[in-house]
């Protein structure tokens, strides 16, 4: 039993600061790293992928919606092929600067509006994993489990990897809850250690109404805006290996 723990990094943007990479980084496996769009710069950028190639975390990338005002959560209506234009465009800018630093590029994760919508809307999904391939076929993609996102990139012959939130709700269909609804997003760190360690060990969850469903997963993902964050991977990462799973980032053993 492997499992892979991703976190969502290098979401400053010039005088802006978000989030506590610096803490959270030594405690994840893998790294998906902004890329200019909703959140990011060129600074910002190398000097994340520079704490992750020190804490031995792998990189990845995690382009978006160019919505910086919205965050990139805010659903926006764009031809796929526009999509995927602006995706290898953030892709590359990143490979880019890995490549400057001497570390490769692992995994590439959507963000936000557009990693949810990939998972409900094909023609976006395998918008998504043609860029993905474009830039470079041996990267994974990330994706809910059962979303159109794993089916695309599996047709484009890429490596896909289903992604858990620990620190978020679901739905009965295996969605995420929406975060404008109150409990999308769970505060609770006993609740929130628990429920990766269901995760990994026996691949099932609890809706936002409190029932089981199936969710075999690959990484989990724990937000490194979320109040705390630091302390909450550490536990986490604490946590299961303490259940007998390993944690290594998934390109090693995907």
């Amino acid at each position: 039993m492997t499992i892979d723990i991703n976190c969502d990094m290098g979401e400053s943007f010039g005088l802006w600061r978000m989030g506590a990479d610096e803490h959270v980084m030594p405690h994840i496996t893998s790294a998906n790293v902004a890329c200019g769009a909703h959140a990011g710069d060129p600074t910002v950028m190398r000097r994340t992928v520079r704490l992750a190639t020190q804490a031995g975390a792998a990189v990845g990338a995690h382009p978006g919606f160019a919505d910086l005002q919205g965050f990139g959560r805010r659903e926006m209506q764009a031809d796929p092929a526009e999509i995927e234009d602006s995706l290898i465009a953030q892709i590359g800018a990143l490979a880019a600067i890995a490549r400057a630093e001497g570390t490769p590029l692992q995994h590439v994760k959507a963000h936000g509006a557009l990693y949810n919508m990939a998972a409900r809307e094909p023609r976006l999904a395998a918008a998504i994993a043609r860029a993905v391939r474009a830039c470079d076929p041996s990267l994974i993609v990330f994706g809910l489990p059962g979303s159109p996102i794993l089916d695309a990139g599996r047709a484009e012959g890429l490596r896909v990897a289903a992604e858990g939130f620990a620190d978020r709700s679901y739905e009965a269909d295996g969605s995420l809850t929406p975060r404008s609804r109150p409990g999308a997003v769970i505060h609770d760190v006993d609740a929130v250690v628990a429920r990766a360690i269901r995760m990994t060990r026996d691949g099932v969850v609890l809706t936002a109404d409190g029932r089981p469903i199936e969710l075999q997963v690959q990484t989990i993902c724990v937000h490194g805006d979320t109040p705390g964050a630091a302390e909450l991977v550490e536990r986490i990462a604490a946590a299961l290996r303490g259940a007998g799973a390993g944690v290594a980032p998934i390109g090693t053993w995907l």
